[in-house]
């Protein structure tokens, strides 16, 4: 079972996907915190609606990233956490976080990588005027949103940019505890760039064709009684 932290920035929409997939049953994860670097985030009463601890360490006016990193990794060390999830975490991860867990950090990203990399992918892509854009979760490395590709979705951009979002965050709220339980059945190897997912040990149920969206690899579901 993975013992996690989440970090998140805004409104916290796919932290809460996270807690409501362990809740279920579908992620074998232990939220110990959900860190925040905004005091007003709405992620903060998510957490506590959970009664999952917060912790908020402020990044406005701290200019050494990497002394602002080391404080981060100070107060998850607190909470034992051996996984990190950024869900919306609106900052650059320095050395000094990715040395504190080597390949147990996952990013979620709302495009389809390695197009429309930084922090405004939705509105990129619908600027550019593409016809597909999506999500993607990957491993994180010092290069922005460069690290090795976990699960993507494609998804239609279609004539409105408020349900271009919307169908986005949808497919976010599947892709991201579906990772992590990747992660925690510990079928997640790297080869090159290549994330190789093994198979499961038990029977499951694969969609990788959801409400017009395409997720490669499938979504997995546990099929209890097989």
């Amino acid at each position: 079972m993975l013992r996690l932290a989440i970090l998140a920035s805004g409104n916290g929409t796919n932290a809460e996907a996270i807690l409501k997939a362990v809740h279920d049953g579908s992620l074998d994860a232990d939220v110990r915190v959900i860190l925040t670097n905004k005091p007003g985030a709405g992620v903060i009463e998510r957490a506590r609606r959970w009664n999952v601890p917060v912790e908020t360490v402020p990044s406005k006016g701290v200019l050494n990233r990497m002394e602002y990193d080391q404080t981060v990794v100070d107060v998850l060390s607190g909470y034992s956490v051996d996984t990190v999830a950024l869900a919306g975490w609106m900052r650059i991860l320095s050395e000094v976080f990715l040395s504190a867990f080597p390949g147990r950090i996952i990013n979620l990203h709302p495009a389809i990588l390695p197009s429309f990399k930084g922090g405004t992918g939705i509105d990129d892509a619908f600027d550019y005027g593409v016809r597909l854009s999506g999500c993607s979760v990957h491993l994180v490395c010092p290069e922005l949103d460069g690290g090795p590709l976990i699960i993507q979705a494609a998804v239609p951009v279609g004539e409105s940019r408020d349900e271009f979002e919307a169908r986005i965050h949808r497919m976010e709220h599947l892709i991201l505890p579906q990772a992590l339980q990747w992660f925690s059945e510990n079928r997640i190897s790297v080869q090159g760039r290549k994330v190789v997912i093994a198979p499961p040990a038990v029977p499951v149920r694969q969609t990788d064709y959801i409400e017009g969206c395409l997720v490669s690899p499938p979504l997995e579901e546990r099929l209890i009684n097989a």
